[in-house]
This record gives C-alpha cells, structure tokens and sequence, in this order.
C-alpha cells in the first residue's frame, strides 16, 4: 500500500497532528468541574484531541494499537518510539500502519510471538492446574467417604460408648463438611479451567486473523504450511503455493485514498475467500499481497483453480462509493510453485515470489508458474507495489 503524503510541515507538530483538525473537547458543565477551570480536564482534552489530529492526519485506522501508540507517544510512556516516530516526521516520510507496525517489531519484539509465548505459557499452567484440580477432587471424595463410614461407625456403638465419642463425633462431621466444601470449590475450580481453555483458544485464534480482511494473517499461514508440509508428504499428495499481489494497487491508493484502498483489499481477499475450502488456504501475507496453499490439487489443476479467482476478479467492476468514481479493472498478478519440487517449504515460498515477479514484468494480471528444480532469486524491486 503505498504512503500518505506528510502534512504541510508549517501546520504540524512533532507527530504530524496538523492543528486545527481535531474535534473541540465538549465543554463541560458550569462550576468549579469545568473543563475550563479544571487543568486536569483541560490536559485530557488537549491528549484526546492530540490523539484524534494524528489518526486523521496519517489516515490511520482507529485500533487498539493505534490508539494506544499515540497515547504512549504523547504521554512519554515510550521514549523510543516517540524518538522514531518524530524523526520520521521531520524526515518529510509519511507514517503509515506498516510502518507503525514494522517500528514496533523492531522495537519490541513480534508482538504475535510475545502474545504466543505467553498463551503457551498460561496454556501449560492450566494444563498443570487441570491435573492437579482432578487429583484433588479425587482425594477429597475419597476422604470424604473415608469419613462418612467413621462418622457412621461411631454413631453405631454401644450406649456406654456414645458418650465417649460424642467429642469425636462433632469434631468429624466438621471435618466431613469441610471436605465436602473443598471438593465443591475444586469441582468450581475445573469448571473455570474449562472456560479460560475456550477463552485461551479463541484469543489464539484473534492473535493468528488479519485484522482488515478477516483472512488469517501470515503467523498462521506458516504455521499452516508446517502441518500441511508434513500430512501431504505423509499421505503422498500435492502442495502448491502461491502468492497473489494485487496489481497497480500503489495507483489505487494515490488517486483514491488509503480508506478506498483498504476497501479493494477487501473485496480482493473476499474473491480468493471464495475458492477456499479444505484443501485450499487463503491467508493475508502483508500488504496488497495474499499467499495461498493448495493441498491435494495438481500444480496445473492448481493453476486452473486460481487463474479462474483471477478472471472473475478481473471481470468485475469497483466503484469507489464515497464518490462514485470507477477504480477501473481491478486485478492480481501470481507465482505458483510445487512444494516438493523444492528442498522444502522456504525454497518453494522462494520459487513462487520469483513467479510473481515474472508475472509482473510480463504484463501483470496472469498466473506464472516456477520453474521445478531452479534456484529462484528475489527479482529486482520492480514493482511489487504496483
């Protein structure tokens, strides 16, 4: 996706926010509470309006991360970031999400891998506590049955006797309802494992989704090629990848928007949703690009498969709807390998990025398959913006 334009650097402060363009803070009630008299309110309005003039300014879509870079930005809670993003900003380069993105990586770390270590962290935890709740249980009931037969063994002795053991017997009963409130809490306890299980898996399932196309994101798309690498070589069947780039898409962005550009990402990635099924897995690589993996499908049976995505793309007319003005013909370009034409997986995700850009200095708007056997090296950066 191509950049935004900085704004005017006479109008803008360090992050761009370009003054003016944020909304007023609603004033508040009369009093001694007002935002006017209240310095505390007044810094709150000016942090939210800094915030909302550097989202608009750059175009960026409002997000947690988003959101939440600017707040650290402004409030100082991220010293190296502010540094970076300030001198992009004097440097005239536009800050885009990408860009965002890429520094925050750089900065912190892959946050999908820190998210990912700490699930399977917490997942072994409560795998461990799920084990040690049922072992619990287990022993608490059996006690618990232990003490109803003592508990009815002293009740049944001899008169002389009863007297002897009344002391015991409360002392028991006591214990005995102790123990059955212990083994109802862990009982409790197994139940609210269950739950945060559900919760765990749904979070990993947000962690590995493209927030934009709903797709699934490149962390699981490799995570996918792993397994699907290893069944389909198991079971002797074809792989094939690909990789998909929508073409001319930095045209697209400069003449209509990032916000029009986001939409045809959209609708790019619902056209490849459609040939999705059990044997075909379609995933946002970055960008305006897409891979895909087809598993079972010959490479010319896979060819077929997307070469008939890319002519129903290519057949469609988009229009711009907040103007009414055509996008044009909207299409994708592709490079298609055969997986076990390689060494492995890598050398394949290599064959088929050198395929697409064949694809791309030959026309664009076709489906170029990679050599087997070659060594594929990256092209020079032609276009893979365009």
């Amino acid at each position: 996706m191509s950049d935004k334009p900085p704004a005017s650097p006479h109008r803008s402060n360090r992050l761009g926010h370009t003054g003016g363009d944020a909304p007023a803070a609603a004033p508040g009630p009369a009093g001694p509470t007002s935002a006017h008299d209240d310095p505390r309110a007044r810094a709150r309005a000016q942090l939210m309006n800094d915030i909302t003039g550097f989202l608009l300014t750059h175009d960026l879509e409002i997000s947690p991360f988003t959101l939440g870079l600017a707040h650290d930005f402004f409030t100082g809670n991220d010293g190296q970031m502010m540094r970076r993003i300030a001198a992009r900003v004097q440097s005239g380069e536009p800050v885009t999400l990408e860009w965002l993105e890429q520094a925050a990586r750089e900065i912190h770390g892959d946050p999908l891998a820190v998210l990912a270590r700490q699930m399977t962290t917490l997942e072994t935890n409560i795998e461990e506590f799920d084990r040690t709740s049922n072992t619990a249980r287990a022993a608490a009931a059996d006690y618990g049955s232990a003490l109803e037969a003592h508990v009815d063994h002293i009740a049944n002795q001899p008169p002389d006797a009863a007297i002897l053991a009344r002391d015991l017997l409360g002392l028991t009963r006591d214990m005995l309802a102790t123990t059955r409130a212990i083994e109802q809490d862990m009982a409790r306890s197994v139940l609210e494992t269950k739950a945060l299980r559900r919760s765990l898996e749904q979070a990993r399932r947000a962690a590995e989704k493209d927030h934009l196309t709903g797709l699934p994101n490149r962390r699981a798309f490799e995570n996918r090629l792993a397994s699907e690498y290893a069944a389909a070589k198991a079971a002797k069947e074809h792989l094939c990848l690909a990789f998909c780039d929508i073409d001319n898409f930095k045209r697209i962005n400069d003449e209509h928007g990032h916000e029009a550009g986001d939409r045809v990402l959209k609708s790019v990635a619902g056209n490849l949703a459609r040939i999705s099924n059990d044997g075909c897995y379609v995933a946002r690589h970055g960008g305006e690009e897409f891979v895909i993996l087809l598993r079972g499908p010959s490479l010319h049976e896979a060819w077929d498969i997307l070469d008939h995505a890319r002519q129903q793309l290519a057949e469609r007319r988009l229009v711009n709807r907040q103007n009414d003005t055509p996008f044009g013909k909207i299409t994708f370009s592709a490079g298609l390998a055969d997986v076990f034409a390689y060494g492995d997986a890598r050398a394949a995700l290599r064959a088929a990025d050198s395929a697409l850009y064949r694809a791309k200095s030959e026309g664009r708007n076709r489906i170029v398959i990679a050599p087997a056997h070659a060594a594929p090296l990256r092209a020079p950066p032609l276009s893979k913006a365009s």
